[in-house]
Order: structure tokens, then sequence, then C-alpha cells
């Protein structure tokens, strides 16, 4: 099975390359910062580690399958002693003072972080242009968006900067980015890893997610993540995912996919088109397709950015400057706190904190907040329903494709509706996978619940299909 990671692993433990001499060709691709990816790189801590891992094949020890792989970490991950800015003017200067669990997996298994990554500022966005270093470029065309929020992360990936990254997914914001960019982006069940230690933008849809150029690299980087956190009270005790386990599809019988998906009349009629090829593609392998019943595209943006929207304005009220950020005098305390955050939060950031803050106030929350908790609900009802009649889900990651810089500033409306494909399985808390075929943006792979492993069996499927 293909894997940049089992190949550099193998290289360097024939000793075909140092491991401090691939960390620095990596660190040099990405100090030009072409695509406008880089929020801060950690040269210092990496060729550090590196040749740490160089000593030690050079004694002769054994050195473990992620052992000095260099990758990269989405901005609003904490990695004690480095800058964890969000993207934003309020934490530009902010040192993490620990390290978010997910990451410190990764550094115990002797993965070696290299940067940190753009993003939209505090995970507001899709397309990575809410953000003080500049819009990420897209790794196909520079003149187009990367994605988002985790574009940078995506971008860095696609052009073989970092081996991998990890991202961070709310409502479709590793998956996106990764079609946009042409590489595998995984969503995971919600709880399958720990979520401490990852700047909190939507608690009860917040994922950690690795993006990468293989499947096989996708697992090992899941494994590694996955598990339980006393950190972190959702989290859930998870099997490894063998390579045995992914490599056939014989047990995936029936793929669903969801009708007015495919006949709006905001899709794109070349994604249209072939997707409705892959589709007869699958059916020509014996494989039944049924066409399923779902929410409209608008009911889905609208529950998940009501939820949102509410969730962060309760999550970014602690950032007022008064125990980290940056602090901006005014004559009183109240003139203080106001100050800081109209000045440090952007236009998107401040949008979606009024947007939240109107939807949870007296005489509007049972109207809108409550009913978009009973669409949720209603959400995931449909999709245990599904579930039972299909194995897995494909569609595509997004209705259109990446749009010029500078238009989604131009039409915020717009760039909500392009997560119109991927937030319902956010709020459904489903394992999702972006796989890099089928259109020009890729397609989309859901499972039920837990069911992580079948998402990544059904994408070796298509890559031998497809």
């Amino acid at each position: 099975m293909d894997s940049q990671i089992r190949h550099i692993h193998q290289q360097l433990v024939n000793r075909d390359i140092t491991c401090t001499a691939l960390v620095q060709e990596k660190l040099e691709a990405l100090r030009p910062n072409s695509h406008n990816t880089v929020n801060s790189l950690l040269d210092d801590m990496a060729l550090d580690l590196a040749k740490k891992v160089d000593a030690k094949i050079a004694n002769g020890e054994t050195i473990g399958l992620l052992e000095g792989i260099p990758f990269g970490i989405k901005d609003v991950y904490m990695v004690q002693g480095t800058l964890t800015t969000a993207s934003s003017d309020l934490l530009k200067n902010y040192k993490s003072a620990y390290t978010a669990t997910a990451i410190q997996k990764l550094l115990d298994a002797g993965a070696i972080p290299i940067v940190k990554e753009n993003c939209d500022s505090f995970g507001h966005g899709s397309s990575s242009e809410n953000t003080i270093f500049g819009a990420v470029k897209n790794a196909k065309n520079p003149e187009l968006v990367g994605g988002g929020s985790s574009g940078g992360s995506a971008v860095n990936v696609a052009k073989d900067f970092t081996v991998f990254s990890i991202g961070g997914d709310t409502g479709g914001s590793v998956r996106q980015p990764a079609g946009y960019n042409g590489v595998y982006g995984l969503k995971p069940t919600y709880g399958r890893i720990s979520r401490y230690g990852l700047m909190a933008y939507a608690s009860s849809t917040d994922c950690v997610g690795p993006i990468a150029k293989t499947i096989e690299d996708i697992r090992i980087v899941l494994n590694v993540m996955s598990g339980r956190d006393v950190k972190d009270q959702t989290t859930f005790e998870s099997e490894d995912i063998s390579e045995d386990s992914i490599s056939n599809s014989d047990d995936v019988k029936t793929v669903g996919y969801f009708k007015n998906f495919i006949e709006s009349e905001a899709i794109d009629a070349k994604i249209k088109a072939d997707f409705l090829a892959v589709i007869e593609k699958i059916k020509a392998k014996g494989i039944e397709v049924k066409a399923l019943d779902f929410f409209e595209s608008n009911t889905l943006v609208s529950t998940y950015y009501t939820l949102a929207m509410a969730e962060t304005a309760s999550n970014l009220s602690r950032l007022d400057g008064t125990n980290y950020g940056n602090r901006i005098e005014a004559d009183n305390l109240k003139e203080t706190y106001s100050v800081t955050r109209s000045e440090n939060f952007s236009e998107e950031t401040k949008r979606r904190i009024v947007g939240g803050n109107q939807v949870l106030s007296q005489g509007f929350s049972d109207e809108i907040y409550l009913k978009g908790l009973a669409l949720r609900d209603a959400i995931s009802e449909n999709f245990e329903k599904d579930f039972e009649e299909v194995d897995v889900i494909l569609s595509p990651v997004t209705p259109s494709t990446p749009p010029k810089i500078g238009d989604s500033l131009k039409n915020p409306l717009a760039m909500y509706l392009s997560d119109a494909y991927t937030v319902g399985f956010s709020l459904g808390q489903l394992p999702t996978l972006t796989v890099p075929q089928g259109t020009e943006t890729g397609l989309q792979i859901t499972a039920s619940k837990r069911n992580d492993a079948l998402v990544l069996k059904f994408a070796n499927f298509l890559k031998d299909t497809i």
C-alpha cells in the first residue's frame, strides 16, 4: 500500500538519507512561504529532534515508523513554547503553555513538527483568507483560494512541504481544503481523538483531522492520535485500524448518495456529471447504489451556522485581553474589553460572535437556537436510518470549484454555502474522508459512527476503481 511515511522510514533506516537533511530540506522549501502557508517555522525544535533521530540510527537503535517524519500543525493547536496565534491579531504574540494531546502523541511517536500553518482566524472561514498572515494560495492554481479553515495544512501536504499535516475540522475545515488541493483529509468520528489543546470553535463538532497524500498515511497518523483522554470527556477508546483490515472492500455491498445534493441548482455542472459517472463505475463493480432523501442544503447550512456561531460566541468570550492576548488599554475596564475585542478580532470573527450572541439572547434562543438543536437531532436520526439501508454514503465535497482569492471576502453568504455538503456530516458526528478523485474537488466518503475503518476501506476501493 502506497505510503510516504513508510518510504521515508525505510530511507532513514537504510541510511540513504539523514533525518537532519530531510528536515532541513522541508524547512528550506517552507521558508520562502510562496503560498502563505507558514505562520511560524519551528526550526530549532525540529533540527534538535532530527539530530537525536540521527544519533539513534548511528548507534544501531531501532526507530519507530513515525520517528523522524516531518509534519505540519494548523496554528490552532497548543505546542508548548511555540507561538499559537490562531492567525489572529489578538493572539499574535501568544506562546503555548502546554501541548495538545493529539500533538503530544505524535511527538511521543517521534514525529517532528516543522511548521505552524496558516488558517482562517479561529477557524472562521472556508477559504483561509480571514487571516493576518495573508490569504493561503491554492496548490494547483495560486490565483485561487486554498480552502479553509485548514488551508495552509492542505497546501503544505499537496506541495510536499510536509509529509502530513494536522488540521481541525468543525464543519468541513479539513475535508474542503483537502478537496481543493487534491489530497486526502479525514474528519474522524467525533471523540475518537482528544480535542484537548485545540482552540475551540464549536465544541460539539470540532475534530482533530490528519491530511496526507495516501490512505495508508492517514491510517498510520489516525492510529497514533486516537484514544481516550481524561482531559477530554467526549473521547472514547478505539481499536487500531490494521493495514489488512482496509485492504479490500468485500463487505461494502450498498452505497448511498443524497439526491438533493446532486439535483441542487447550486451544484457545478461538471462536478455533477463527474459524480454521476463515478456512481455508474461503482454499479459496474456489482455494488448496489441507492438514492437517499436528506435535508435541503440550506437547512443544513442554517442549522450548522446557528449552532456553530452560538458556540464560538461562548468559547471566545474568554478572549478579552485580561489573562492573555493583545490587550488594548482604554479609560475603564469595560472600554478596555470592548476596544481589545473590536480592534483584535477580524470582521468575520466579529460577525460570528454577534450572530452567536443574537441566537442565544432572550427572545431569540427559543425561536432559533433550540430549533437548531432539534434539527441537529433530526439530522442524526436521519443518518441512523440511512445506515440501516447502506454501508457508506458518497457525496461531492463541494458544490462548486475554488473561488478566486478575494471573492469570498466580498460575499460571506457564498462562503457559508460552500460548506453545504460537509456540515451535515459534522452535525451527525460521523467519520468522513475526502479522497482526491472523481470530481475536481474530490469525493467524500461517510460511514456510521465509530466506523472510521470503513471509510478508509472504501477509499482504497475507489482508488483502484476510478
